[in-house]
């Protein structure tokens, strides 16, 4: 085989309590990816979209983790890489991250599956550095493991795959661009410690609300002291979005990883829905287009088309 493609879920990063540690895999949006061995030890990149990303293999994300794959598993070819994104860069749901996974999973698909989805997910990390200025996994784990992940550490890599009820999430995705970068320097670099026990409790108790099944205590937990609070005002309508999710019936949210985008957990598909009427009410006198997505929570990472 000399070709494959593949897609790529969305993902959700942060889940509210869990900076930097939790996430969880879409269904839709996803990114398509097609990758081919190509003779000369280069990599070439086609963008199939309008979002004018950058085709230096140094400057791409894609290209970045390929490279980390190549030197990995010491190749003597290359790759060429032809990407559609239906993630747009900049949205909060693991665009960067989509794109980083595919290109990796593809490849490893084309050289026999020498690495494991651990490995996979080190190996992306080189283009999530590039894309947000730190190695970080929670939007990766996601996107190659599926479902809901805790990475537990990043040196060494760590991830942890959390077992969960049925879950539907609500996304609403604004249509203007936040900075992963941005958004974290806007991050406080000291929090007083009864914020800090107060997260860690309620992603102690978020956690064993997915294993147990319990959705009244998984929506006392979904509350954030310390990050949502710096982050809300980039997102617009924040307040709002939230409060009448939650009456529409949601188990509780927030912001997905960086923003713009917001999401919501509910435990059916009509109330996921009657919370996407709920977001769209909101905004609809405000100006600001937006895409609205009801998925389930994937069990499949990039899979192979």
């Amino acid at each position: 085989m000399s070709e494959v493609t593949v897609r790529a879920p969305a993902s959700v990063s942060n889940v509210v309590v869990g900076f930097d540690c939790l996430g969880f895999a879409l269904e839709m949006p996803y990114d398509e990816v097609t990758v081919r061995i190509i003779d000369e030890p280069a990599i070439r990149i086609v963008h199939n979209d309008d979002f004018d990303l950058p085709t230096e293999p140094d400057q791409n994300v894609a290209g970045v983790a390929l490279n980390a794959l190549i030197a990995s598993a010491e190749l003597d070819h290359g790759f060429e890489v032809e990407i559609t994104k239906n993630i747009m860069p900049g949205s909060g749901i693991g665009s960067s991250a989509a794109s980083s996974c595919a290109a990796v999973v593809a490849a490893n698909h084309l050289i026999g599956d020498r690495f494991t989805k651990h490995e996979l997910t080190d190996l992306a990390m080189f283009g999530e550095a590039l894309a947000s200025g730190s190695r970080h996994a929670d939007n990766l784990a996601p996107c190659i493991y599926g479902g809901i992940v805790l990475v537990r550490s990043i040196e060494p890599l760590d991830v942890v795959e959390i077992e969960h009820p049925p879950l539907w999430a609500t996304v609403v995705h604004p249509q203007i661009e936040v900075k992963t970068s941005e958004a974290r320097a806007i991050l406080p670099q000291q929090v007083p410690l009864k914020d800090a026990v107060k997260n860690w409790s309620n992603l102690g108790a978020f956690v064993a609300a997915l294993k147990s099944g319990d959705y009244d205590l998984m929506a006392r937990s979904m509350e954030d002291t310390i990050v949502e609070p710096a982050r809300k005002n980039l997102i617009p309508n924040f307040d709002a979005i939230k409060a009448t999710s939650l009456e529409a019936g949601a188990i509780g949210g927030g912001i997905s990883g960086s923003g713009p985008s917001m999401f919501m957990l509910s435990d059916d598909p009509t109330t996921a829905d009657e919370v996407a009427d709920a977001m769209e009410a909101v905004f609809a006198n405000s100006g600001i287009e937006r895409n609205i997505y009801v998925s389930p929570i994937s069990q499949n990472g990039v899979t192979v088309v």
